[in-house]
């Protein structure tokens, strides 16, 4: 029987995964022959999704990307019918133990994939998220086997030992968080009900274009599991709760099928050794509020209160969920958990640098040629990841920044481009790993609009408990708004002055936001502000004093105007002018009148004789 992987994550669905599936299923019923068609998550590389693989006779498996339904059977009637596996689309075949198909490239030797090591992410891709059995050929539970043979210190001993620090953006030694919730004396509950301990995983992904946890979670969310239940042991907890967005609805159809899967084989409420360890575990969907990826807030919405962070210490650690102690890691943090047992600390320590050990995956996105998750060892350069991985910059243009570590991340230069990904090395240069995501911006990328577009995501997002936050982010979101628009919007000369003299005090302002806001979400919310500003000065010198805006992305601040030797006077950028501002006689040469031209761009967009010049 043959077998035919289909990329079915969100990715993968978007691009006509189902049809593909559809196709297949189609060709097996008009050959008369069985085809076991296995749904894959994302295997990283979404640019060229929908991705299929075909298993061959002799057991090889060979991938394709791109897919349509009409190349789905096409490819299946070459490859099953044929035996030929030269085709366009091609990515490679997978290192299986087999003798290689001569004249197949490996997949790992793709431009995409050679400079990424898969650790997290390593069954992604390869496994049927919800099958245990799939899991289990991957050496899944082993490491939790193994943990309970070492008992809950040998397990925190054992974490410790591999580096693991918090993936989530604070990078914590995570065996240290465990190591302190470990200790916590267990406190009976009040009137007997409720565990004792809880473990977390926080899956509320919020920053804009980051999907590491989505696509761990749709393409193997069994580790994510297995991780909690490991950690669960470690500390003494009988109940998990993973807190995820419900933006993820396949991921989180995906988790409750594993969690009933796991149920019915007793690996969750029922005791997994003689002491009687056992721990169960539920999905509680977030409603979106990207505050809740701090861990106090998520702790609030998990109780059913608002979520909103409180002071700390007490750590959750020590008084976290219904005031018991509380571990709370992200996913990708989770899933390294079951290789680190299974494999040994050891294997894992041995990637990265001396502070930042193991892999990071990040989601890569923006103006770069290829877009998807990429896995890399800490200190890789960013240079390595946007151009060797990524391909570089599409269509010709030339680099600019990479944003990195979500919204309270930074924007890196060029110059600055060989960075590590590591704690210390982000940091140094005005940025933070964060949870993972990286957009690639070209030349036409205006840097003061882009702090602009941040700080706005981040001042929405605000649950508005602590002033600095609440009040000292609209208030620097007002002096980029100010910097962007056009004098026109200036109710008077007063108000004028005053706002560009709250933009010369803006750097002081960022400061004082980042050292007084209660917690991590307003404490990062100015290093976009301050990263662009150290790296992009006389771009904000350009807005503020020239009134031009150098990438001509701030629509306030260009000027429109029609050159006489090109216009023919049709007419069309006059009729498509919504404000009425383009006069002219029919076939004689049209001008713009400034003050009610309102910068749309319109007339631009609609010359068929490039007569509109932008400036």
């Amino acid at each position: 029987m043959s077998r035919v992987f289909i990329g079915m994550g969100t990715c993968g669905l978007a691009t006509g995964a189902r049809q593909v599936k559809a196709a297949v299923e189609k060709w097996a019923a008009g050959h008369n022959t069985t085809v076991d068609i296995t749904p894959v998550g994302c295997i990283g590389y979404c640019q060229v999704e929908p991705i299929m693989d075909v298993m061959t006779e002799s057991g090889h498996r060979v991938s394709f990307s791109n897919v349509t339904p009409d190349m789905a059977s096409f490819i299946l009637d070459e490859v099953i019918l044929r035996k030929n596996l030269k085709l366009d689309g091609m990515l490679g075949q997978y290192r299986n133990g087999k003798a290689p198909l001569a004249g197949v490239p490996f997949i790992d030797e793709h431009p995409y994939f050679r400079k990424q090591v898969k650790y997290v992410l390593r069954n992604c891709g390869i496994i049927n998220p919800e099958s245990l059995a799939d899991y289990r050929a991957q050496g899944g539970f082993k490491g939790l086997e193994r943990a309970l043979s070492l008992g809950p210190a040998g397990v925190v001993d054992e974490v410790l030992a591999s580096g693991l620090r918090g993936r989530g953006g604070g990078g914590f030694p995570t065996g240290k968080k465990w190591q302190l919730a470990a200790a916590e004396a267990v406190q009976q509950p009040a009137l007997g009900k409720g565990p004792a301990k809880y473990v977390i995983c926080n899956a509320d992904e919020g920053d804009p274009g980051a999907f590491m946890d989505r696509s761990i979670l749709e393409g193997d969310p069994f580790s994510v599991l297995e991780g909690m239940i490991t950690a669960g042991f470690a500390i003494g907890a009988s109940e998990g709760i993973i807190y995820c967005r419900a933006e993820y609805p396949l991921a989180i159809e995906r988790l409750q099928k594993a969690i009933a899967t796991l149920k019915a084989e007793k690996l969750l409420g029922t005791p997994l050794n003689a002491a009687g360890f056992t721990f169960s575990v539920r999905v509680k969907k977030g409603a979106g509020a990207f505050v809740c990826g701090e861990e106090t807030a998520l702790i609030a919405s998990v109780e059913g209160r608002r979520g909103m962070p409180r002071p700390r210490p007490p750590y959750p650690a020590v008084a976290g969920l219904f005031g018991k102690p509380t571990i709370i890691n992200n996913v990708e943090t989770f899933a390294n958990v079951p290789h680190i047992l299974r494999e040994g600390p050891a294997r894992f320590a041995s990637m990265g640098t001396e502070k930042s050990k193991g892999t990071k995956v990040f989601a890569l996105t923006g103006k770069v040629q290829n877009t998807g998750l990429v896995e890399v060892a800490m200190g890789t350069t960013l240079r390595e990841i946007v151009f060797d991985i990524g391909g570089g910059i599409p269509g010709g243009k030339a680099f600019k920044a990479v944003q990195i570590g979500g919204p309270a991340g930074g924007c890196i230069p060029l110059e600055a481009l060989d960075t590590k990904v590591d704690y210390d090395s982000l940091r140094a240069v005005g940025a933070m790993m964060g949870s993972g995501g990286l957009v690639v911006m070209d030349e036409d990328t205006c840097m003061v609009d882009i702090a602009r577009f941040f700080l706005g995501f981040i001042t929405s997002e605000s649950c508005g408990k602590c002033i600095p936050c609440r009040e000292g982010t609209q208030r620097l979101y007002e002096v980029l708004d100010a910097i962007v628009s056009p004098y026109s919007k200036m109710r008077s000369e007063e108000d004028n002055l005053l706002r560009f003299n709250r933009v010369l005090n803006m750097e002081s302002l960022a400061k004082v936001i980042k050292d007084t806001s209660l917690c991590g979400l307003g404490q990062g919310a100015p290093n976009p502000v301050l990263s662009t500003l150290r790296y992009f000065r006389k771009e904000y010198e350009a807005h503020i004093y020239d009134r031009r805006c150098p990438a001509k992305q701030c629509k306030g601040l260009l000027t429109y105007a029609i050159a006489n030797d090109a216009c023919t006077g049709c007419t069309l950028c006059a009729r498509k002018c919504p404000a009425g501002a383009i006069v002219g006689e029919r076939k004689m040469a049209h001008y713009i009148v400034d003050e009610k031209c309102i910068r749309c761009g319109m007339c631009a967009e609609v010359c068929r004789f490039s007569a509109v010049k932008v400036s």
